[in-house]
């Protein structure tokens, strides 16, 4: 079940969340670095992650799944959000060079689905960054943040998933090692040891980030060829003896009992 986009937004002000966004923000930030020029969006709920993606962009743009709700975007500017079925993007053939999934994938009806509207709308050569749960993570077992109330995936069925929907992952990174404690000291601790906890165990993070470039082309396995009945017609001599329309049947006959399977 989708979370309501207002909930989204009280947990990214609370301490928790603010700590889980400077987590995310950072594994982000080290694999996309800002670069101007380009065309950008975010699919889910992207905007804690956007503000700084969007600085010298040619456009970015925030996609927010109807079943999740919608909420202006960026603060105190032109609204550059708006509400979409994450299966059908209004958007045309190849018109984004990168597009980040946060808060996406784990409430799709259908991932894949979802991961093959993602190629579309790349360019030859665009990047996902795609950020998910992590089944193994302590953040996916627990219902008091969003992370924990959608489908968790382990990197194997990412990879899968991407892989099917012709993307290539290019690189991997966790995020959210420290656990999803809600005191606020307790908060401000653990966060502090947040890239060492990474470290040391990475596999046990909260959400798994990992880029993916659109490829191109990809060969098809061949359909296995079923067997079929082939009629091969073989025409039998008829007796003399015997009426035409007797002789029709021996015929109709021949051709029946003629059949093989190939």
């Amino acid at each position: 079940m989708n979370p309501d986009v207002a909930d989204l937004r009280g947990f990214y002000a609370s301490p928790l969340g603010k700590a889980a966004r400077r987590s995310i923000a950072d594994a982000i930030g080290r694999i996309w670095r800002p670069s101007g020029d380009l065309e950008i969006a975010g699919l889910g709920y992207c905007a804690p992650f956007l503000d700084a993606m969007a600085d010298g962009a040619r456009r970015c743009l925030a996609l927010m799944p109807a079943a999740q709700g919608v909420i202006a975007w960026p603060a105190g500017s032109q609204n550059c959000a708006t509400l979409v079925v994450d299966e059908q993007l209004p958007l045309s053939d190849a018109c984004l060079d990168r597009l980040l999934a946060v808060h996406a994938l784990e409430y799709a009806e259908s991932p894949v689905e979802v991961l093959r509207e993602a190629w579309r709308v790349l360019a030859p050569g665009g990047r996902l960054l795609l950020v998910a749960p992590n089944r193994r993570g302590l953040w996916a077992r627990s219902e008091r943040t969003p992370f924990g109330t959608g489908q968790p995936f382990s990197r194997g069925q990412l990879g899968e998933l991407l892989r099917e929907a012709m993307l290539s992952p290019l690189q991997w990174r966790h995020a959210l090692a420290f656990p999803p404690l809600r005191r606020r000291s307790a908060v401000g601790l653990v966060s502090r040891i947040d890239r060492l906890l990474q470290r040391c165990a990475p596999a046990l993070g909260g959400v798994i980030i990992v880029e993916a470039e659109k490829r191109l082309f990809q060969g098809l396995p061949a359909a296995a060829r079923q067997q079929r009945r082939v009629f091969v017609p073989v025409f039998l001599p008829s007796p003399s003896s015997r009426s035409g329309r007797q002789s029709h049947r021996d015929t109709q006959s021949a051709f029946a009992f003629a059949g093989r399977r190939q």
